[in-house]
């Protein structure tokens, strides 16, 4: 092709056929894990400011619990991901995992 005009693959391009569904599955999933991981800082960093106090220790203790909740939906946010995609394999709609999935 011509300087300008699309490149040709080379032989050691790899090529995904990933479908629209499928990105939009893994995009919904990718911002609840975001927003998962948001919230697991706030509940730490606002449980730590708060044991700086001693009246503050229990709501600070209660901060904690609530990040280690967060921490469970984790996997929970991945197993259902998972499951999700694996359901559209029954359809044809199904990419490949990657080791790089949040």
């Amino acid at each position: 092709m011509s300087e300008n005009g699309p490149r040709e693959p080379g032989p050691n391009a790899l090529t995904l056929h990933v479908g629209k569904e499928e990105l939009v599955i893994r995009q919904r999933y990718e911002v609840a894990s975001i927003a998962n991981d948001i919230l697991i800082a706030v509940w730490f960093l606002i449980g730590s400011v708060m044991f700086f106090s001693p009246e503050w220790q229990t709501p600070g203790t209660w901060c904690f619990v609530f990040g280690s909740v967060e921490l469970l939906v984790r996997p929970v946010l991945r197993l259902s991901r998972h499951l999700h995609l694996q359901r559209m394999q029954g359809t044809g709609h199904y990419g490949s995992e990657s080791s790089q999935d949040f």
